[in-house]
């Protein structure tokens, strides 16, 4: 299989960069794109490298926020058939707070499902778009003590609440070498991520995880004792980026050494 990094933080050469992740997986035939950024330029890069984006099969959403979804419009423009996959909980009613920007909305564009609802195609618990590709959705407990501690909420009838995920995917392929987890931001905890994914495919190894791991505003002893989960999971290639924040990924690459790699727009990898 081979991924290309349409879009993150940081770019290769003349690519354009944004906080954001845009990924473009092909699999067994099938072109699958992860994911939209926060706007158009995932597609200015992919033309960059080459990638028709009206080829793909098929698209995933990982989560509800802006960052991974505002550049679902220009996809649905230059793909005119392929479904978007989206976890039944998506709505637009993601909320952040930190010091700079108090309660703020960093959900999907306001109408977009509304407006794209023709393409958009829910699922829930683990569905198969494809053979070899899974969507699998959280089945950990407690994950909104999680989305407390992250400052992260979804509004409710009741008021705001704290978010507990269950509008985030993984999408997990099989290879010959193991499975291959793909989480966007990881909110749950990468290391909890795989062993979910483990409990869903029993005997399978873990060969790789790819996405961002939301550390940036993490502690550095805290992001040590996550390579120490991380490590005990056995995943064998740890490719990171986006709200990892470079800090951290850093730490990464000293506890784990050679098998963390950094992403950026513009890298591609056969897996």
């Amino acid at each position: 299989m081979r991924i290309a990094v349409l879009i993150d933080n940081d770019a290769c050469g003349a690519l354009k960069a944004e906080w954001g992740l845009s990924l473009w997986v092909e699999y067994d035939g099938r072109r699958i794109l992860l994911d939209t950024g926060a706007g158009p330029a995932f597609a200015e890069n992919a033309a960059a490298l080459g990638l028709d984006l009206a080829a793909a099969d098929f698209g995933v959403l990982s989560h509800a926020h802006y960052d991974h979804a505002d550049g679902m419009a220009e996809f649905f423009r230059r793909n005119r058939c392929a479904p978007f996959y989206l976890r039944e909980a998506c709505r637009e009613d993601c909320y952040g707070r930190n010091e700079a920007q108090g309660l703020h909305y960093i959900g999907i564009a306001p109408g977009t499902l509304e407006v794209y609802a023709g393409r958009i195609v829910r699922v829930s618990g683990r569905f198969s778009p494809t053979p070899g590709v899974t969507l699998l959705g959280h089945s950990a407990c407690g994950l909104s003590a999680v989305g407390e501690a992250a400052a992260l909420y979804r509004k409710t009838p009741q008021g705001m609440a704290p978010d507990g995920f269950d509008h985030e995917q993984s999408m997990i392929l099989e290879t010959p070498r193991g499975l291959v987890v793909m989480n966007s931001c990881c909110h749950a905890g990468a290391d909890v991520i795989l062993r979910e994914a483990e409990e869903a495919f029993p005997g399978q190894p873990l060969y790789a995880i790819v996405g961002g791991f939301h550390l940036h505003r993490t502690p550095p002893d805290d992001v040590r004792a996550f390579a120490g989960r991380l490590r005990d999971t056995g995943v064998q290639r740890i490719i990171t980026g986006h709200c990892t924040g470079q800090a951290a990924f850093e730490i990464l690459r000293e506890e784990l050494g050679e098998a963390v790699l950094q992403t950026r727009a513009g890298l591609v990898l056969d897996l």
